[in-house]
Formats: structure tokens, C-alpha cells, sequence
């Protein structure tokens, strides 16, 4: 069975440097056999994410996303420290075990190597509290390693390709594992 990896997008605007880790990512994954789609938080009704809507049908919609993936990458760019609010609305709207059982990995894209730690003291404590106990190691990439293309698309560092690729590794081995293990253990869910 082909596993879901969902890529879930906090960045507000389409032509941010995160899209050239995050497209790099989503390419490998689709080469290595796993279905993944890309979940633009901005393109949400605003209204509804800012109003917690629940019953709205593109939020429902989205949230169905999260609770049918095997696994939940959250990108985002990091303003003043911290992920950005478009990702914070759209993890308030999770349900409290949305993240159970998932592997979570994080990929943020910042100005300075001085937030590098943004994923640890902003990000973690909120997936926790969504039941995500398994958040893997993630991928934080400084601005000046991704260089825009005029023709579009991006060119990235051979540095964030190979932190990439050890958590493109990382996840794969989760997926691996979390796959065996009710087989080798009915009644025993990873």
C-alpha cells in the first residue's frame, strides 16, 4: 500500500524561498513511491481560518488531509522567531490527537542561522500538544541557500539537500517501521 505524505504549507505567499526545499521534498518523496500532496494553508478562506470555522467545507476539507496522511511535514518561514500565524491558525483547528501516530517533520526556511532554533522552542511544543510524539529531526534552511531562478523555480545549496536528504531518509525509515510493526505485533500500534 502506498503511503500519504502531506506537506502542509504556512508560508503566505507562493514565491517564498520555503517552496525550494518544499518542492525538492515533494519531488523526492513522488521518486521514492509515496503519494504526496501539497496543503496551501493561505489559500484557505481567511474568515474561516481566522474564525476557527469547523463546519466550513475547504477547512473540513483540509483537516480530512491531516487525519488520512501517514505522515505531516509543516513548512514555514520564520518570522520574528517563529513560524508564521498562517500555520498557527491552521494547528489551532486540529483536533488534540490530530497528530497521533504520525510522524511530524518540520521544514522551515529563516533570514539568519540565529532562528535555527525555532523549531525546537516554537514549533514542538504545539505539535506535542497535538499528540505528536514522534517528531523527527526536520530541516532548517537560511535564506541565501536557496536562490530564486529568474526563469522561476529554485536552486538549493548542496548543504539543504543533503539535510533533506538525511530527513527524507529519516521519514522513510519511520514510514518503514510504523508499516512493520502492526504486522509483526497484532493488536500493537506504533
Amino acid at each position: 500500500m502506498t503511503q500519504n505524505v502531506l506537506i502542509v504549507s504556512g508560508s503566505p505567499n507562493r514565491s517564498s524561498r520555503l517552496y525550494g526545499p518544499v518542492n525538492y521534498l515533494q519531488g523526492r518523496l513522488t521518486e521514492e513511491g509515496f503519494d504526496s500532496e501539497l496543503l496551501h494553508i493561505a489559500e484557505l478562506p481567511a474568515a474561516d481560518l481566522i474564525g476557527a470555522n469547523f463546519a466550513g467545507s475547504e477547512i473540513r476539507a483540509a483537516l480530512r488531509k491531516v487525519d488520512a496522511a501517514d505522515a505531516v511535514v509543516f513548512a514555514s518561514p520564520v518570522y520574528k522567531a517563529s513560524y508564521s500565524g498562517v500555520l498557527k491558525t491552521f494547528l489551532d483547528l486540529i483536533p488534540q490527537e490530530g497528530l497521533r501516530d504520525k510522524p511530524v517533520l518540520p521544514l522551515f526556511v529563516g533570514g539568519t542561522i540565529a532562528h535555527l532554533l525555532a523549531i525546537d522552542y516554537s514549533l514542538k511544543p504545539v505539535l506535542n500538544a497535538l499528540a505528536a510524539r514522534n517528531i523527527l529531526g526536520g530541516v532548517f534552511g537560511v535564506d541565501r541557500e536557496i536562490e530564486r531562478r529568474p526563469e522561476g523555480g529554485y536552486i538549493l545549496s548542496a548543504e539543504i539537500q543533503s539535510r533533506l536528504e538525511r530527513s527524507l531518509s529519516e521519514l522513510k525509515l519511520e514510514l518503514a517501521r510504523r508499516e512493520s510493526v502492526p504486522a509483526a505485533l497484532p493488536g500493537v500500534h506504533a
